[in-house]
């Protein structure tokens, strides 16, 4: 058990280590709107490491090549009408280490209004704003203030019309849990994780052990990224999240053959190998991140492999398989618009309607397969096991694999 304590440090070492260096070299820029009625005005801000991409030799630009770039990815649109600027935007003073540009734009009219950004997004496919966006309160309307997440894959936020989601504004407790019920039913991947901890627990007091780490890791997580805390990277998280399914299921194939030892040899093998093309240009993942899952995968393989009451330790695992879940589970909630003023109550909604999703699953495939041996119409265990496990190996695999090289 000490030994497990001790790999788990080393891995939650080295996540958090190639987290901030992660959030230091990753493309992203800020952006603050303001709307008060038709008027529209921005301030764009770069980090000066971002700015240099707009020159072929790695220069800062100037202050007009900046602007006139930012001016052709920009804008607001009200009725699918673009709004016009009411002066020329301009390069404003900024702190050290960034540039920012101020814009104001003027709309006919304030029906279905829409904000876009595609900056930086030509330069770098992963490319995120961090967007803030507050409406000025009026005779009939109140005041709102959230955040947005803008994205090669959604540059644009409608602020008013029947695309607003000002649901989630006006939306009760009971719509957050909800909203966390869904995302469990509605998510292929972190359904075939809680399959995969089915599969592992051959007593209802092991599924106890894995429920209850996988709870605390994704809630803590959860709530780290959605209070801006921590700000998850969308894609290092999703192949993350593939990798705990391959891994499952590699554990269940490393029991069932009884040799821990070469499946983890395999197994932490193939992630170094991933390390060494990703050294050489070739991959997303960075290359502690791999090497540190290499290192933890290997490990545990041996440490589960040799132990006959393995349920404590899956508790500490799947704590930590956990905590990369919620970075998931923060990632997609990020994308929608979150009401700043009442993240823990979201926050709490949201978690309930995960833990009832997650244990309705559960509790359902549990009930199922009791009821299938008990009237003997389930086949033997081995093939059982053996047979998901390859599947969720080959799925967890084919998810990994795609996500660290797109």
């Amino acid at each position: 058990m000490l030994r497990l304590w001790l790999i788990v440090l080393a891995l939650l070492a080295i996540l958090f280590a190639a987290g901030p260096a992660a959030a230091h070299t990753r493309s992203q820029s800020h952006s603050a709107w303001l709307i008060d009625g038709p008027s529209v005005h921005l301030g764009f801000t770069v980090p000066d490491l971002e700015a240099a991409r707009l020159t072929p030799d790695g220069r800062a630009p100037s202050d007009g090549v900046l602007v006139a770039y930012l001016a052709a990815k920009v804008g607001v649109d009200t009725g699918g009408h673009a709004c016009k600027l009411t002066e020329p935007p301009r390069a404003v003073i900024a702190s050290p280490g960034f540039r920012r540009a101020e814009f104001v734009f003027l709309c006919p009219d304030t029906r279905d209004m829409t904000l876009h950004s595609a900056a930086f997004v030509d330069l770098v496919p992963s490319h995120t704003n961090f967007a803030q966006i507050q409406t000025v309160p009026t005779k009939t309307a109140r005041g709102e203030f959230f955040e947005q997440l803008l994205t090669a894959s959604s540059p644009s936020v409608a602020v008013t019309g029947s695309a607003s989601q000002h649901r989630l504004q006006d939306a009760g407790f009971l719509q957050f849990v909800g909203m966390g019920i869904m995302h469990i039913f509605t998510g292929v991947d972190h359904m075939s994780f809680l399959v995969g901890l089915v599969l592992i627990s051959r007593r209802l007091r092991d599924l106890v052990f894995v429920v209850t780490g996988f709870t605390i890791g994704h809630s803590l997580t959860l709530a780290l990224a959605v209070t801006g805390i921590i700000r998850p990277h969308a894609e290092f998280i999703d192949a993350l999240v593939a990798l705990t399914i391959a891994l499952i299921g590699v554990e269940n194939v490393a029991a069932s053959t009884h040799r821990p030892g070469l499946v983890a040899a395999w197994t932490g093998g193939a992630l170094l190998l991933m390390t060494g093309l990703r050294l050489l240009g070739i991959g997303v993942l960075p290359p502690l991140l791999l090497l540190g899952a290499g290192l933890f995968s290997a490990n545990y393989l041996l440490v589960s492999g040799h132990l006959r009451d393995a349920g404590r330790v899956r508790l500490v695992v799947t704590l930590v398989f956990g905590l990369i879940h919620g970075f998931g589970f923060a990632a997609d909630l990020l994308e929608s618009r979150l009401p700043a003023g009442r993240l823990a109550e979201l926050l709490l909604g949201f978690n309930v309607g995960v833990e009832i999703g997650q244990l309705t699953l559960v509790i359902t495939l549990t009930l199922l397969t009791a009821l299938l041996v008990r009237y003997r119409l389930a086949l033997p265990r081995p093939i059982v096991t053996d047979v998901a496990a390859a599947g969720l190996v080959g799925l967890g695999t084919f998810w990994f694999v795609a996500r660290s090289f797109v």
